[in-house]
């Protein structure tokens, strides 16, 4: 059985659906420390004048983990995000298809960044065909605070005997802790495919939404590219 983890993120880029894609499990890493000015509370939007970040407004105190992490709900956001879409993606094949999903998350109110984004997330990986995915919270469990160790407790926890690392994680890992645990890693080696978009040249790297309002149904086909797990470490 294969585990992958990650940080629940805003409206994540293809590769993050696309580790989903080639796991059993998905962990939503959410009781490990928010990290400022990194994807839990942005992302990229494609728009005729080039990308542009939508930012969901946080109240961070050093050192909250994710899900302690609560919205800034004085600002206006949910208008202005729904209206960036509408700006942006009005003329995009498949608009119409997904907005009512987008209309009903900010017609919600949001107290955390964590619940916000996994709802977003479990809304998308449907459209996606990955409803079949075991997804659960970490903070759903007692685990080591040790990074490794943590990782490794999460994949025992499902009883899973391969763990997908992303491709910069081995970075930080210490693999012969899995070893000795008896579980295998592979690591994701993603090649962004190229698909339909609005506004002149390609431009990868963009929230799941670019793909999903320019390419509808086949979204999941196009997802990822050219995948495969690398060899044991």
């Amino acid at each position: 059985m294969i585990v992958t983890i990650h940080q629940p993120q805003y409206f994540p880029w293809l590769g993050y659906f696309d580790k989903m894609r080639m796991a059993d499990v998905f962990c939503y890493l959410d009781d490990v420390q928010y990290k400022k000015n990194e994807w839990q509370n942005r992302n990229r939007i494609k728009t005729a004048q080039g990308w542009q970040w939508i930012t969901v407004p946080v109240r961070y105190k050093f050192p909250e983990k994710i899900n302690e992490v609560t919205i800034n709900n004085n600002e206006k956001w949910r208008k202005k995000h729904f209206q960036a879409l509408t700006t942006n993606y009005s003329k995009a094949p498949f608009f119409k298809t997904y907005i009512d999903f987008f209309e009903d998350v900010y017609n919600r109110e949001w107290e955390f960044i964590s619940e916000l984004n996994i709802y977003i997330i479990e809304g998308i990986r449907n459209f996606l065909k990955l409803d079949q995915k075991k997804t659960f919270q970490s903070s759903e469990h007692t685990l080591s605070s040790d990074p490794t160790e943590r990782l490794i407790d999460i994949c025992k926890t499902v009883g899973g005997d391969t763990y997908l690392a992303g491709q910069g994680s081995v970075n930080y890992m210490d693999t012969s802790k899995f070893e000795e645990s008896g579980i295998k890693v592979i690591t994701q080696d993603y090649s962004h495919p190229e698909y339909p978009q609005l506004y002149g040249e390609f431009q990868p790297h963009m929230s799941i939404i670019d793909l999903l309002f320019n390419c509808g149904p086949e979204s999941a086909e196009r997802l990822h590219g050219e995948t495969a797990g690398n060899q044991g470490m």
